[in-house]
């Protein structure tokens, strides 16, 4: 069964549409990992207040997206992998390092 050019064209099309995104972690079990090797405030403040960090920093990434590159993109976000608990606000650093750089 041939598949035509035109097919092609626009299946990349979403495919890269949907890569694009910003990555979806898991900030509960990151949080948790974090303040499980922090003191100081409450095992819960903590939590709450690494969550809290976590979403704003998500927030501002889905409102700046566009504005980070894509070789910014593909050099920050697998570095979030590495360890096992990526963060959203290391992310976003890493890509506004990347703004500063320019």
């Amino acid at each position: 069964m041939p598949i035509s050019i035109s097919a092609i064209v626009v299946g990349t099309h979403l495919v890269v549409a949907v890569a694009d995104g910003v990555p979806a972690f898991d900030i509960s079990r990151s949080c948790k990992l974090d303040v499980a090797a922090t003191t100081g405030l409450s095992v819960d403040q903590s939590l709450k207040n690494c969550v809290s960090d976590e979403n704003r920093a998500r927030q501002e990434l889905v409102s700046q997206w566009p504005k980070f590159s894509a070789s910014s993109k593909a050099q920050c976000i697998p570095l979030e992998g590495i360890g096992g608990d990526p963060s959203y606000v290391s992310l976003l650093t890493c890509l506004q390092m990347y703004l500063w750089d320019r």
